[in-house]
């Protein structure tokens, strides 16, 4: 499956962007889909991650109650909402998938990966 992310862009704290992943080459109905994200010098990290059914969502704690993963499976797209950015959101994001449904999403396992889309909060 092919992944291309988009709608990164520059945000004020306090503000709100929606990420895209579109897929192509495959259904993601059959993939368990995630965003990752990364920060300039530091590693990639989880994000948020969400079930093939769509029922079923995982959040790193950083982002709880601020972020939400949904996807459409008609679309074969998945959406990642942020709200109340702040600045330690800034970074790369990142969208994945995996054919496994696993328990743990930080799991290895993550097989295709997006390019990705650059997101900056200014304070």
């Amino acid at each position: 499956v092919q992944l291309q992310a988009s709608g990164g862009g520059l945000v004020q704290a306090g503000g709100s962007l929606r990420l895209s992943c579109a897929a192509s080459g495959r259904k993601i109905s059959s993939h368990y889909m995630g965003w990752f994200r990364q920060a300039p010098g530091k590693e990639r990290e989880f994000v948020a991650a969400i079930k093939k059914s769509g029922v079923g969502t995982h959040y790193a704690d950083s982002v709880k109650g601020r972020f939400t993963i949904s996807r459409d499976n008609a679309q074969n797209t998945v959406y990642l909402q942020m709200n109340s950015l702040k600045s330690d959101d800034t970074a790369v994001y990142y969208c994945a998938a995996r054919t496994d449904d696993p328990i743990n999403p930080l799991r290895s396992g993550w097989r295709h990966w997006g390019q990705g889309t650059l997101v900056t909060v200014s304070s």
